[in-house]
């Protein structure tokens, strides 16, 4: 059982990164007790506990080792000497995740933390597609599963699409799933890419009239859109890109206000980390990355569930890290 002295230095140091989104004393003193137990368990078990930055901010900043998008949790997993690895994000990520490391023992801490994007495509969908457009080359975006990797010449992420697209000396290319980052990519690439039917559930809906009011409202706000937000949304924004183009665009900008055309999570992220800069609620929760919590981490430390390990056919693994493996070299 931890002391009242270090149940209080650790209620004092959630404090000091939550206190910016609202967090009161008494609430951070609540989750101390989860946080300083999962902590001292991942360096017992010598685990390491990846968060993409769309999760809650207790996993942030109450246990996370490395924070941020799919492509920079990517190379932390490939440099990590855990034997552990507890990928709080989504089911396609620990995939990933394991792809690069075989050796290690991969977790997702809630069965539920799935994709609209990776659910959408199949490994069939994409051969049935390859056929209608033989000698294209496959693109494929990292919000797939590891069968569709395996089907593609090579991976990508929103930080690194439009230099892998223009790589390639076709003009056309097959992109998939994600048709509203295809539409971004084609007019940013010059490239005509063949894509699916599938949008990502947390930015098909946001609206361009929402921005155009907002920039009306707030002078000199620098409206950030993801790319998988609809053309028109994007066309609006004064940059688009991945979580990383947002999170470093907002650092190096001297304008006083910001919207994040995104999930939730990264906007409360920015606003604990960048003090003095305002941003304005123009966001949508994912359902998926929100079903992990501590909870479960510190159930999967304490007693890890064989259900919740990621594995994957080894034929498949080796071609989907090929694709990967390609994204590492073209980015």
């Amino acid at each position: 059982m931890p002391s009242e002295n270090e149940l209080s230095e650790e209620a004092a140091r959630l404090h000091s990164r939550l206190s910016a989104l609202g967090w009161p004393m008494e609430t951070c003193r609540l989750y101390a007790p989860l946080t300083l137990e999962i902590n001292r368990l991942k360096k017992e078990k010598n685990a390491v506990i990846l968060a993409h930055s769309y999760q809650t901010p207790d996993i942030i900043y109450g246990v996370a080792d490395f924070t941020g998008d799919s492509y920079g949790l990517s190379l932390q997993a490939k440099k990590t000497s855990a034997n552990t690895i507890i990928f709080s994000g989504v089911r396609f990520m620990a995939e990933t995740a394991k792809i690069l490391n075989p050796d290690k023992r991969v977790y997702v801490p809630s069965l539920e933390a799935g994709c609209s994007l990776a659910d959408a495509i199949s490994a069939k969908d994409l051969r049935e597609l390859k056929r209608k457009h033989p000698g294209a080359p496959v693109v494929c975006y990292v919000n797939t599963s590891a069968e569709v990797k395996a089907e593609s010449d090579v991976c990508c992420t929103s930080a690194n699409a439009a230099k892998i697209i223009k790589s390639f000396p076709e003009k056309e290319i097959i992109f998939v799933p994600d048709e509203f980052m295809a539409k971004n990519l084609e007019r940013e690439t010059g490239k005509k890419l063949i894509s699916w039917s599938a949008r990502c559930v947390v930015h098909q809906d946001f609206d361009r009239g929402k921005i155009q009011a907002v920039k009306e409202r707030f002078p000199g706000i620098k409206v950030l859109a993801h790319s998988e937000c609809p053309p028109a949304v994007a066309q609006a924004a004064d940059m688009v890109g991945g979580t990383t183009d947002m999170e470093r665009y907002v650092k190096g900008s001297d304008a006083p206000s910001f919207m994040l055309v995104t999930e939730c999570g990264l906007s409360d992220r920015l606003r604990s980390e960048n003090s003095g800069k305002e941003f304005v609620g123009m966001c949508s929760l994912c359902p998926y990355m929100k079903k992990n919590s501590l909870s479960q981490i510190l159930e999967l430390l304490q007693k890890p569930a064989k259900e919740k390990e990621i594995t994957i056919p080894a034929s498949v693994a080796a071609k989907a890290k090929k694709a990967l493996d390609r994204m590492f070299e073209l980015s």
